[in-house]
């Protein structure tokens, strides 16, 4: 059997917590206190006998048959959950790359890494795991494991439309270039058309809002028309074409705003894409399969070269109970006051909200290896008790299990402006940035998201408790431990703000 992890650090302190497990028991073993709760056992049956009525005719038989049956259990205990019986080291504990392959998304194994040097030197010592514990984490990680399965794989949306908003032209003498296509082409181009007012579909009154625009490319007396208005070294003079026009030796001719914008390796179009990461590209044309490639790449430039971003729709797209089904004008003041205090507050809580999510897998990975370490003392004090065994084991699968819901939130979090704003959700239409102009109308739903990485795990421990799996206080550890990192991410707004 294998043990799997889920992130480098917990591949680390699984191995770190098993050796200190291993040398609390050899010290344990050594002093002669791991046979203590053997004498506590037979003190506490010896003296529950005795306090249990006048028969002293069987209490002496009574005490014995309950001492040999707890001693039975608490060897069974001891023999498969507290001592070191399988090695553990590089050869059965790997990085699960199950999800990362289901998804199409390769991930380093820590042997590629230079972490496997430090497994390999790590004192030069090897862990061993009880029988039982080596069961319950794989059972627990396979389970854990089955559970995120489950979850469809989606694209990132979140990441996405964040890239594509940081997208930018680098090339200074490309920007240029945008600026004068948009004097010499889209401008007298948009011109003609509010003059001649052709009847438009609604698709195409939303296409001749930019500058690539296929109905000014493909519509005789537009794109075919205009020309640059100064010469272009990619584009030779041509005497029929440029006829009129000043020739100016080794500056070029005068190509159609059509050319200008679509001729393979020269236009505007083709050099504005490759200002975008390929890996951007491939993503989005992934996602957005109802695109033909062409589209999503159109869609792509719209975003790059528009002077200002498309507005998406900025209607509801969720139910909600704040104001009257109707609004009115005290529920818009209260609304506007609202939005203005979630924007405030953003600014502190989002990045706050943020690193405390960097940090969860991090804090959770050592609470795992605090679990683990505890195995022994809490085996010991509770006297190798079928039931301490049992809740231990409770709270271990608890926390293994905290990843899934992780991995719930994350999903919901990434997916749901695709639910929101793709292409078959009911506020259908297509936007490269997906929902990111209707910034009001999402800031609450990123507040509540935020909070799902903490509220979804206290759930989880809840319903445990339900049947008496007290096992709520084991996150608590996620809270505090996150805390810090949290407020000191929500400082940098402090520090911009008094910059300036």
């Amino acid at each position: 059997m294998t043990l799997y992890t889920n992130d480098y650090l917990e591949y680390y302190l699984t191995l770190v917590g098993w050796i200190v497990g291993n040398g609390i028991w050899e010290v344990l073993v050594a002093s002669g206190i791991v046979a203590l709760p053997f004498v506590v056992m037979i003190v506490q049956e010896w003296l529950r006998a005795r306090s249990e009525g006048a028969d002293e005719g069987n209490k002496g038989l009574l005490s014995t048959l309950r001492i040999e049956g707890r001693i039975y259990v608490a060897i069974a205990v001891v023999y498969f959950a507290c001592i070191p019986a399988i090695p553990i080291d590089l050869s059965t504990l790997e990085y699960d790359t199950s999800r990362s392959t289901q998804c199409q998304v390769q991930v380093a194994t820590p042997q590629q890494t230079r972490w496997s040097n430090s497994f390999t030197t790590l004192n030069n010592q090897s862990a061993q795991v009880p029988i039982w514990w080596f069961l319950v984490h794989a059972a627990s990680k396979a389970i854990t494991g089955a559970a995120v399965a489950a979850i469809p794989c989606g694209t990132d949306l979140r990441q996405m439309r964040i890239d594509i908003d940081a997208t930018r032209i680098r090339d200074p003498l490309l920007a240029q270039e945008v600026a004068d296509f948009s004097h010499a082409c889209y401008g007298p181009a948009r011109a003609r058309l509010f003059m001649t007012r052709p009847s438009l579909s609604e698709v195409e009154m939303s296409d001749v809002n930019w500058i690539g625009s296929k109905f000014f490319l493909s519509t005789s007396g537009y794109y075919d028309y205009y020309h640059a208005k100064s010469p272009m070294k990619a584009w030779p003079y041509e005497p029929k074409r440029d006829a009129g026009l000043a020739q100016i030796g080794g500056a070029g001719g005068y190509p159609t705003c059509f050319q200008w914008w679509n001729d393979a390796g020269r236009g505007l179009r083709a050099r504005l894409i490759e200002q975008v990461d390929p890996g951007l590209l491939s993503r989005l044309g992934k996602w957005a399969g109802f695109l033909s490639q062409s589209e999503a790449d159109d869609a792509m430039i719209r975003a790059l070269a528009s002077p200002r971003q498309q507005a998406l729709n900025h209607g509801p797209v969720y139910t909600d109970y704040g104001g009257q089904v109707a609004m009115t004008t005290p529920n818009i003041a209260t609304r506007a006051a609202s939005d203005l205090g979630l924007t405030i507050g953003s600014l502190g809580y989002f990045p706050a909200m943020d690193v405390a999510r960097q940090a969860l897998p991090m804090v959770l990975s050592f609470l795992k290896m605090a679990l683990v370490i505890c195995i022994p003392l809490v085996m010991l004090f509770g006297t190798y008790d079928l039931k301490s065994l049992m809740t231990a084991t409770s709270v271990q699968f608890a926390i293994f299990f905290v990843e899934f819901w992780f991995q719930l939130a994350r999903w919901i979090d990434s997916t749901i402006l695709d639910a929101l704003y793709g292409w078959d959700s009911p506020h259908s239409n297509f936007n490269l940035l997906m929902g990111l102009n209707n910034s009001f109308g999402d800031m609450l739903l990123n507040f509540v998201m935020a909070t799902m990485f903490m509220v979804l795990p206290g759930v989880w421990m809840a319903a445990l408790s339900w049947v008496g799996i007290r096992a709520a206080g084991a996150i608590q550890g996620l809270t505090d431990g996150t805390r810090a990192a949290g407020q000191a991410g929500s400082k940098g707004v402090d520090l911009v703000s008094k910059r300036l």
